[in-house]
């Protein structure tokens, strides 16, 4: 065995994989990084080094299971609530605010996902933005470390829910008649919108 087997483990032991993490699993590590936390940075290094002690395969894992996650809130009123919270949300934005979603753990991910207009629950007036890009790459960075490898070489082709697969949906509300808007995110429009 080398040094880098060593350091490492034997990465080469690696096998590309779709499969996703046990979601209990995910989610206590989530929901863990919240109680530990009081802010996003920290929340993130937290994540990193909780998601590094996983076996390389689960922080694969991890990785797609956040993809499936992100997959499942693609649609219209998601983006209508992330439209609402930022004054705005391009196609990149709405993936980092479904991101911060998922970072707000598994009662309000689900929540959301059933009634995006349940967010008002994270409504916080010191926030600008609502988005946590960088949650989208804690088990890509816990990978690196933990391997020294890259996590995309090792997804498989097989996955189907990575963001080039996303459903294809028609909007059913514009910011041009916001009374759309509102009668899908009637607190999160009473609130936030500007």
């Amino acid at each position: 065995m080398g040094f880098f087997d060593k350091l490492f483990g034997n990465s080469s032991q690696i096998q590309a994989t779709s499969e996703l993490l046990n979601e209990e699993v995910f989610w206590n590590i989530v929901d863990l990084s919240l109680q530990k936390t009081n802010n996003q940075d920290d929340q993130e290094r937290f994540l990193i080094k909780e998601i590094q002690r996983l076996s390389p395969k689960e922080i694969i894992g991890f990785r797609l299971r956040t993809d499936k996650l992100l997959y499942d809130t693609y649609n219209s009123e998601m983006w209508c609530a992330g439209y609402i919270m930022n004054g705005g949300c391009s196609d990149d934005g709405f993936e980092y605010f479904r991101n911060w979603v998922i970072s707000r753990g598994k009662d309000v991910y689900y929540s959301a996902k059933e009634n995006p207009d349940t967010l008002i629950s994270q409504y916080d007036e010191s926030i600008d933005i609502y988005d946590f890009e960088s949650f989208w790459y804690v088990a890509l960075e816990a990978f690196s470390q933990k391997t020294g490898k890259e996590l995309y070489d090792y997804i498989s082709e097989d996955f189907q829910f990575g963001e080039g697969n996303y459903p294809q949906f028609e909007f059913n509300w514009s910011e041009e008649k916001p009374e759309t808007m509102k009668g899908i995110c009637p607190k999160l429009y009473d609130k936030m919108w500007r």
